[in-house]
């Protein structure tokens, strides 16, 4: 790729001024001042990315991004990089799914617990799976038993939504 050289950029950055000052006039003949004023804003900005230097530096940077585009596609070093960049995020998520499926080696150790709904310090001890249940006293037969559950499911709901927990 050229270097960038001053002798020849401005030569052509002040052509480009000049073609867009006359592109402009023509604009503002045309369509008004407000095109017009428009278009020499953007007519000045060759001349003015030479004069402070800015067009050196975005002339490097094109430079150099096509210089390592070129690099990127045609080097068998970059390819393999780019490769064991592949395998790593790879493993990275295999690694996270075969963690998340591993069966505990030992059961976390449980504090004992107080009796189903004995008040302990931070409220009501919850029922939990290891503790045996009560068993319920005999119930009557029929329709009765399942007018009773209802009851206490309505009782509960009750309770649940004048706490707000639905």
């Amino acid at each position: 790729m050229p270097d960038f050289n001053d002798l020849t950029l401005l030569p052509f950055c002040a052509g480009l001024t000049l073609l867009g000052l006359i592109g402009s006039w023509a604009a503002w003949r045309r369509r008004g001042a407000a095109a017009g004023v428009r278009g020499v804003a953007w007519s000045l900005l060759p001349v003015s990315l030479y004069l402070t230097g800015l067009l050196e530096l975005v002339w490097d940077v094109v430079r150099s991004t096509v210089s390592w585009v070129t690099h990127l596609i045609f080097s068998p070093t970059v390819w393999a990089g780019v490769a064991l960049f592949g395998v790593s995020v790879v493993l990275y998520v295999v690694s996270g799914v075969a963690k998340g499926r591993r069966s505990p080696e030992k059961p976390a150790k449980t504090k004992p617990t107080a009796a189903t709904g004995e008040l302990t310090s931070t409220g009501p001890a919850p029922a939990s799976a290891s503790a045996p249940a009560a068993k319920p006293a005999k119930a009557p037969k029929g329709a009765k038993a399942s007018k009773q559950e209802s009851s206490e499911f309505d009782e509960i709901e009750d309770i649940l939504k004048r706490h707000g927990i639905n």
